[in-house]
């Protein structure tokens, strides 16, 4: 009787075990297909408009106008590259000293209080939708510029704006971890060669801890890359090269979200705006080996 139990716990334990793998197989295979097909399906359309259309890359990467039912047609998407670009950068370089300063604070300055009320203020902005963003954006930030600075208050600056909102808990997020996991030793080895706080912050943890906090930069841009309808909502959606922050502009995604639901699949147009999509795949994969760049020297 014994030796039967025993038997039938261990069929039973092999083929849970069998069970787990092959669902886990499954599941690991859907995501790679998955993950490949959308790879495949937006590289087929993006060059879809330099094989079939014989547009050439110069023309989309150096072309400054956006006229697709001109005569003829131009399809210059250098205007939304920099706007994309510029948004981004901007938006990260008034993001990463706040979210520094905030880990900061929730890590070495003040822990009980910072975690107690500031980290579920800072997560709770990661709930907020888009839209409210764009509206908030639309409704205080673009009077506040429009009074202070020539133009209307559309532009990058406006969109910048918006987005290092929305890319703070991110950014604050991996800082944190990336404060907290900070051997204790390194501190105490600080603070008794005699250094004050403000010093081993400066000169010791922060240069430690250097590599993750631009982790959580890159991650942050990579989310205000993409980001579309709350910038679409405040940055003008004029497709040319801004001379000034105030002054109005597009990106890569504003123009895709407006375009796309008015052009006939297969047209010239579409197949430019699939070769848009590209160039935003493309980017992520740049932001995506660039984390994995940080990730290995911070590891060393």
């Amino acid at each position: 009787m014994a030796q039967s139990r025993e038997k039938r716990k261990l069929k039973q334990h092999i083929i849970e075990e069998w069970t787990g793998k092959v669902f886990t197989s499954l599941c690991i295979v859907l995501l790679v297909v998955t993950i490949f097909s959308l790879v495949y399906f937006v590289a087929t359309k993006g060059f879809s408009s330099f094989i079939k259309n014989g547009i050439s890359l110069g023309e989309i990467f150096g072309g400054t106008k956006w006229k697709p039912e001109g005569e003829p047609p131009l399809f210059g998407a250098l205007p939304f590259i920099i706007g994309s670009f510029s948004t981004s950068i901007l938006a990260a370089i008034i993001a990463a000293p706040l979210s520094i300063c905030a880990a900061l604070f929730m890590v070495e300055i003040m822990p009980k209080i910072g975690r107690k009320y500031l980290q579920p203020a800072i997560e709770l902005l990661a709930g907020i939708p888009s839209v409210v963003y764009g509206f908030v954006g639309l409704s205080v930030i673009v009077p506040f510029y429009r009074d202070i600075f020539p133009g209307q208050g559309l532009g990058i600056a406006a969109g910048a704006s918006v987005l290092s909102i929305m890319i703070l808990p991110t950014m604050t997020s991996i800082a944190t971890d990336a404060l907290a996991a900070l051997p204790p030793g390194l501190k105490e080895g600080s603070y008794a060669l005699g250094a004050t706080r403000w010093q081993t912050l400066a000169r010791t943890v922060i240069p430690t801890t250097l590599p993750a906090l631009m982790t959580g930069v890159v991650l942050g841009m990579a989310r205000a890359f993409g980001e579309a309808l709350a910038v679409q909502m405040v940055i003008g959606n004029a497709p040319h090269i801004p001379k000034s922050l105030f002054e109005s502009a597009s990106t890569l995604t504003s123009a895709i979200t407006l375009s796309m639901g008015n052009t006939v699949m297969g047209s010239v147009q579409n197949n430019v705006l699939w070769t848009l999509a590209l160039i935003l795949m493309l980017m992520t994969f740049v932001f995506v080996f660039i984390v994995r760049f940080l990730e290995r020297r911070a590891n060393r």
